[in-house]
């Protein structure tokens, strides 16, 4: 809100790992008295869901602070290809974790991929492909340029393939939310991609003594950090990764922070601010 008080124009996007794992697990416990959902579905459940938690509690602080702009959601395809190499090799968990033979089980009667977690169980994999596209990036565009308010791609936005007569048709796949939101960023000439996280800078040798903070990172410093396997697989990785696509592309600046300092980290005072 004091981002959007200043007069900048916010395209929100948003993650729906955990949204989509209870979907998997309430249909996985209905399974024989309800059809189970499918992922395409699962996602646009959450983008609906999650959009709408935004809109509410962004029409309430505007309308308190006196600020006359409106909030919208869009329901977001991505398009990939059928041919990603990511289709043969799933690896993406999903849902619940379960025993090795429940797991196989299900594996069996839904033609699932399945694989070993982090110890913690065996759980549902699914493809990570590539996103090539914003089906609806004409009406994001032209709304953003209206001056809505917009979430878009949430999630990752819902992975689609298009066939020889160009229809559209949801695949079971996850997309990479940050890889989504750095092509949304990029498609929509902002100035800015601002990712929101847990931390509030982006650090090296995090959780050792040897730990640093880094206010600044270049796109080489970057690439290098990233060589060495400085940054968590499943978490800061794909948000360097989605910063250094940005600038790489054409974006000004990509910026790292938490929600506390995010007024801060756009003027750049704060956050880790990563340039070309």
């Amino acid at each position: 809100m004091e981002i959007i008080a200043q007069g900048i124009n916010v395209v929100l996007t948003h993650g729906n790992g955990p949204q989509v794992g209870f979907i998997l697990r309430r249909s996985e416990i209905a399974s024989g008295q309800v059809p189970t959902v499918p992922m395409d579905y699962a996602g646009a459940d959450t983008q609906g869901a999650i959009g709408y938690m935004f809109q509410k509690a962004l029409h309430n602080k505007l309308r308190h602070r006196g600020i006359d702009r409106q909030t919208v959601t869009l329901v977001t395809q991505l398009l990939v290809d059928h041919n990603d190499p990511a289709f043969s090799h799933p690896t993406k968990p999903v849902g619940s974790y379960m025993e090795e033979s429940t797991a196989k089980a299900i594996a069996e009667t839904q033609n699932w991929h399945i694989m070993e977690d982090s110890g913690r169980g065996w759980r549902r994999v699914v493809p990570s492909p590539m996103p090539e596209k914003i089906v609806e990036l004409d009406i994001i565009n032209s709304l953003v340029d209206s001056g809505y308010i917009l979430i878009a791609c949430g999630g990752g936005g819902i992975p689609v393939i298009e066939d020889r007569e160009g229809n559209l048709e949801g695949v079971e796949a996850v997309i990479d939310k940050d890889i989504a939101s750095a092509m949304l960023a990029n498609n929509i000439n902002a100035e800015y991609l601002l990712i929101s996280t847990a931390v509030p800078k982006v650090a090296i040798n995090f959780n050792t003594p040897d730990q640093k903070w880094l206010d600044k990172l270049t796109i080489n410093e970057a690439h290098q950090l990233l060589e060495e396997g400085q940054f968590g697989k499943g978490s800061m990785e794909p948000k360097i990764q989605a910063a250094v696509s940005f600038v790489q592309e054409g974006g000004e600046r990509a910026i790292i922070t938490d929600p506390l300092h995010l007024t801060e980290a756009l003027k750049g005072e704060a956050g880790t601010q990563i340039i070309s």
